[in-house]
């Protein structure tokens, strides 16, 4: 009775930041949310968490009672109301972009909002937050930043409009991953 869902494709060679978290918002059994990690490396060498293509270092949402797809592999469908559905240069399913490694999240059960934490690479460790009255499309800017600061070594053009972390601590102040 199995049915595979969704697969998501690694970079050849890298074996870290694969994330591996999923969750129902509650009071919505249709809509499945999956955090996956940038597909590993330091300073996500292939960009991937920025890239609106892939659906590496998002937070990705599927409707799981449809499937829009040909595919015996690919059995969801894209909710119309994500923030890119629809867009030719944005995947569909992506709800939130610009995560490291987001392996540790949570609903609050009371109220729906998502509490992202998301590792750090050298420096910081970061909580995210999505409020369950968001429409989606956050940036929370990996890899241009490590929490609030600058990634070292990353000379990309600076993205407008990133979403802050909520929390975010040193790994001199408090320890490493959150």
């Amino acid at each position: 009775s199995r049915v595979e869902v969704i697969r998501i494709d690694q970079p050849n060679g890298r074996s870290n930041h694969k994330a591996g978290w999923i969750g129902f918002k509650p009071g919505d059994a249709d809509h499945l949310f999956i955090a996956t990690g940038d597909g590993g490396s330091g300073n996500d060498p292939d960009n991937l968490a920025q890239n609106r293509e892939s659906l590496l270092g998002k937070m990705l949402r599927i409707d799981v009672n449809r499937d829009d797809f040909a595919s015996s592999t690919v059995n969801y469908g894209v909710p119309t109301d994500n923030p890119f559905a629809g867009r030719a240069d944005t995947r569909g399913e992506i709800w939130n972009l610009g995560l490291r490694n987001p392996f540790r999240n949570s609903f609050d059960r009371a109220n729906g909002n998502l509490w992202i934490a998301d590792v750090g690479q050298g420096d910081r460790e970061e909580v995210d937050f999505i409020a369950a009255s968001s429409a989606g499309g956050q940036n929370f800017g990996w890899r241009q930043r490590e929490g609030t600061q600058a990634t070292p070594g990353i000379t990309d053009e600076p993205i407008a409009g990133l979403t802050d972390p909520i929390f975010e601590y040193s790994h001199d102040d408090v320890g490493f991953s959150i």
